[in-house]
């Protein structure tokens, strides 16, 4: 038995991903990035930098970018809410999770858009912890039903709460970060276990064109001093705020997070980072930013074939779809995106569930982009020869019985040759479906989210760690004049 070809595509080849990361460095040092904080101006001044101080830009020397990125470590292990090791981000290892800060959810009964409260979050965050395929949470959508100024760690809460898997979340404001990192402590024990085992990546994303602003970079610096792992997620719009075409859209994600990488990397070498980005091909005849596009997911592949030349693990923003309903266009831009992540190994694919320029979230296309990831590994584990001869012996059997419906090796190999999708997936027949009411995915994904939020076996945490998160929440809540947290169910 041989081992399967892993599935492969290719967009840049080796000369050309080295010119994008000289031009990138280049930029740097010629033109430089504008940095917000005055405290990382300070370190990275004190770590070589040139500084304009009026303008506040900085213009690392390229002998300083290239020490940070030999710094930088090439994998990340994150854990669940249990100390569990779950998965390591490098390599071509794949990971999908939903997308973060929708501000609205797709109402599951209705189908309007609206926005979101805490029992859609709950329930979202009950079924994303039963999903097998879909292997980290993120805090993916804003609650409405609580003060602004709470709402970044308020559902970091809510997450830690109902899912045991890794989570994705950022900061709205500098404030945050310190309770954010209270609550993962708590979870974990203590700081130093929070740092030898993660449990969340912080996302921060500069502003094109290479800025970073005082609050993401103190993300970058708070996450760096922590252990914490940070996502950097730059958002490069081709035509609008980058250059038109795809390579040059790269160039600036590349220098943009290039920049990102001297910042955590000048606060604590050795700081854990991720090769990431939200980029768009912008729609010039709609001024959207469509996630779904073929040129969106371009760049994507593209900018991480530059993260893994670097060795640094990488995520990207796909899966997702532009549409507003869950139609064929939702399932064309999700499928699309999530197989091709899958085989450019892209280790944190962030989007399950999003729809509508990421601005909202469905529990339903979570539950069927579910089944697109189950795809999608299956087809990573690629073609494997089983035996030898290949299948003259079986061809042998079938001329003489006819059918190889019993046969041991069918029964042997049915279930890991193929991929069994739940019932989610229509396979019945025409006269099954029409005795079935003739439901649409979209029907059967909601019966399916149904099914799984009242299955849902039970929040994991131990109960006086969770009165502890709760305690800490209240206080947070006090503070802002909220007397009570919403209720959640």
């Amino acid at each position: 038995m041989n081992a399967a070809m892993r599935p492969q595509i290719r967009l840049l080849d080796e000369a050309t991903i080295q010119e994008v990361i000289e031009e990138a460095k280049s930029i740097l040092h010629q033109l430089g990035f504008y940095l917000e904080n005055n405290e990382a101006l300070e370190i990275l001044r004190a770590g070589g930098a040139k500084i304009d101080t009026n303008r506040r830009r900085v213009f690392p020397p390229p002998e300083m970018v290239e020490q940070a990125l030999a710094s930088a470590p090439p994998t990340i292990d994150l854990y669940d809410t249990a100390g569990e090791h779950v998965l390591e981000l490098g390599g071509d290892n794949v990971c999908f999770d939903p997308g973060s800060a929708a501000l609205n959810i797709l109402d599951p009964d209705t189908g309007d858009i609206r926005p979101a409260s805490t029992p859609d979050f709950v329930a979202f965050s009950k079924v994303v912890d039963q999903l097998e395929h879909i292997k980290a949470q993120s805090t993916a959508m804003i609650c409405g039903d609580v003060p602004q100024g709470m709402a970044d760690r308020y559902r970091l809460y809510l997450a830690l709460l109902y899912c045991r898997k890794p989570v994705v979340t950022g900061t709205f404001v500098k404030e945050s970060f310190a309770l954010m990192r209270e609550l993962l402590v708590a979870v974990r024990g203590s700081a130093e276990a929070l740092r030898e085992k993660p449990l969340a990546v912080f996302d921060a994303c500069p502003s094109p064109p290479l800025k970073w602003s005082d609050l993401t970079c103190q993300s970058l610096i708070d996450a760096a001093r922590a252990g914490i792992p940070s996502e950097f997620v730059s958002m490069p719009l081709t035509g609008a705020t980058a250059p038109i075409t795809l390579l040059g859209a790269i160039v600036q994600h590349a220098a943009e997070t290039l920049a990102g990488i001297v910042i955590t990397q000048s606060v604590e070498a050795g700081s854990p980072v991720i090769w990431g980005g939200s980029p768009s091909a912008f729609d010039m005849r709609r001024g959207t930013t469509p996630m779904g596009s073929i040129g969106t997911m371009m760049i994507d592949l593209g900018y991480a074939e530059i993260g893994k030349h670097l060795n640094l693990p990488t995520h990207a923003y796909l899966g997702m779809s532009d549409s507003k309903l869950l139609d064929a266009q939702s399932g064309l831009e999700s499928g699309m995106g999530s197989l091709l992540a899958g085989i450019k190994g892209i280790n944190m694919v962030s989007g399950a569930g999003m729809m509508n320029f990421e601005s909202t979230q469905s529990i339903q296309k979570l539950v069927i982009d579910n089944e697109i990831c189950g795809m999608t590994y299956r087809f990573l584990r690629g073609i494997s020869r089983r035996e030898r001869p290949i299948a003259f012996d079986l061809i042998d059997t079938l001329i003489s019985d006819q059918q190889l419906l019993d046969h041991e090796h069918t029964l042997k190999w049915f279930k890991s040759e193929h991929y069994l999708p739940s019932s989610v997936i229509d396979r019945s027949n025409a006269e099954d479906w029409l005795r079935g009411g003739k439901r649409s995915i979209g029907e059967r994904a909601r019966e399916r989210a149904k099914e799984l939020v009242a299955s849902y076996p039970g929040r994991t945490l131990d109960p006086d760690l969770q009165k502890e998160l709760t305690r800490i929440m209240k206080w947070d809540a006090e503070k802002l004049g909220l007397s009570r947290l919403p209720d959640q169910e």
